[in-house]
């Protein structure tokens, strides 16, 4: 049965994240990706999630990033207006990862919900799970 509550762009994808949904964790997005390592990104309320075709570990694997580890968020403006692109970055303290989504409107809606959590959490990368308060 679809959550109606979720935005998706594929009803497989969505079923496929699901998989990887805690109790408790609150899943809002669903979008495909385009370009080098295409998948999809599944966004929640406690990290983000995506299908990385081999680009990552050379397989094809599951990949969460918790917003407790995420420093920032880029979005490309090309001619200076973010409704151009559809591409968005997640900037970790592991690495960057970004995300070619298949339309401008998807990416923006990512970038403003991913720095609504982080910037709506106490410090999220000093929060005591993070290990650095040890």
């Amino acid at each position: 049965m679809p959550n109606v509550n979720v935005r998706c762009d594929d009803e497989e994808q969505l079923q496929q994240i699901q998989t990887y949904v805690i109790p408790g964790e609150t899943l809002y997005a669903v979008f495909d990706c385009q370009g080098r390592g295409a998948g999809f990104v599944g966004i929640t309320d406690q990290r983000v999630i995506f299908r990385d075709y081999g680009v990552l570990l050379h397989k094809r694997v599951m990949v969460s990033v918790p917003y407790n580890r995420v420093v920032g968020a880029a979005i490309s403006d090309e001619d200076g207006a973010a409704r151009e692109s559809g591409e968005m970055t997640l900037l970790t303290a592991v690495g960057n990862f970004t995300f070619e989504f298949k339309g401008a409107e998807e990416a923006l809606w990512a970038y403003r919900f991913i720095m609504d959590q982080i910037l709506n959490q106490a410090e999220p990368q000093l929060r005591d799970g993070a290990g650095w308060l040890e």
